[in-house]
């Protein structure tokens, strides 16, 4: 039987994705899948991540797609841009790995242990809003690289920084989890919009590709990361600063004397923040997973009404759409 294709970035965080996906896809269909290693212009460069825009992992991806050297791709969901790309389709959204950020520091210390002007390094212009709306007087500077780049800036024998922030998922589906000294709450850090999900692309004419996908999809993890993209893609029209989302799918409560339960309930957070931390707006919606796009939309006009199209920080921008950026690692 001949393999089917699977376009993946070549970073040891994408091929350990893109694996597990091959892995899934063949255990449930009996189909074989090889992984096609594809270099991405993020890839090549050496500019701050927030620098390079939205799509810079993506682009060469979805032109293997198109050019059909590729059956299938796996992106970090987060990396996508919100507008469709014609002529593909997101076939499957797997179960999500835990989308909060997590800290590793210097001598096992947590977020609260690190003095004023400790050094915390991080590839998110959202991270580092969020850092200094804490108030902790913190030394945040950018950094980039690969996730064994960025661990060898805090535990290794060069280690120039106190800290660093990144997500979660990307550590544990490396296998790093035990370096995490603490993640992040939430309440504290709120993830970027679709933090730890995969999105799983074909082409949309290729209907025996779709099916075939379709066993990969899991609704809880799309209809949350529906809702946090569709709140994203409002803001970008009107909003520069940096956005983060965080919904959570979840037995609804059955209300007075109904004893049956009341069925699945969306619960969304979103914020936006200055990159300076000084203004930070926080809502939260609830509603049904089918509405989820819905929901998104609405947490963003809430949003924008409160001024979030004003929060621009002191730091500047680089134009509407740049807040959601880099890869999971």
């Amino acid at each position: 039987m001949t393999p089917l294709r699977l376009g993946t970035r070549g970073s040891a965080l994408a091929m350990a994705q893109s694996g597990h996906v091959a892995d899934a896809l063949t255990a449930a269909t009996g189909r074989p899948v090889e992984l096609v290693e594809i270099v991405t212009a993020g890839d090549r460069s050496h500019a701050p991540v927030h620098r390079l825009g939205v799509g810079v992992f993506v682009s060469a991806l979805r032109d293997a797609l198109a050019a059909r050297t590729i059956d299938f791709a796996v992106h970090s969901y987060k990396d996508l841009p919100t507008a469709q790309t014609a002529g593909l389709h997101i076939a499957a959204v797997p179960p999500r790995e835990d989308p909060r950020d997590a800290l590793v520091a210097r001598d096992g210390r947590t977020l609260a242990e690190l003095p004023p002007g400790a050094r915390v390094g991080t590839g998110s212009l959202r991270r580092t809003a969020q850092l200094h709306a804490l108030g902790m007087q913190l030394d945040v500077t950018p950094i980039r690289g690969n996730v064994d780049t960025r661990l060898a800036r805090v535990l290794g024998p060069d280690a120039d920084l106190d800290a660093i922030v990144l997500a979660r998922a990307g550590l544990s589906r490396l296998g790093r989890a035990g370096e995490i000294t603490e993640t992040l709450d939430p309440m504290l850090m709120l993830p970027a919009p679709a933090q730890g999900a995969l999105a799983v692309e074909c082409r949309a004419d290729d209907t025996d590709m779709i099916e075939l996908l379709a066993v990969l999809d899991h609704a809880p993890t799309r209809a949350a990361v529906t809702a946090e993209r569709a709140l994203l893609a409002t803001l970008e029209a009107g909003c520069s600063a940096p956005v983060a989302a965080y919904a959570v799918v979840a037995e609804g409560e059955p209300s007075g004397s109904d004893a049956e339960a009341a069925g699945e309930e969306i619960y969304l957070r979103g914020a936006v923040i200055s990159p300076d931390g000084t203004r930070d707006l926080r809502l939260s919606r609830t509603g049904t997973p089918a509405d989820a796009a819905e929901i998104g939309k609405a947490l963003a006009a809430e949003l924008l009404d409160l001024g979030a199209d004003t929060i621009l920080g002191h730091e500047g921008h680089t134009g509407p759409g740049t807040q959601q950026f880099g890869s999971t690692e």
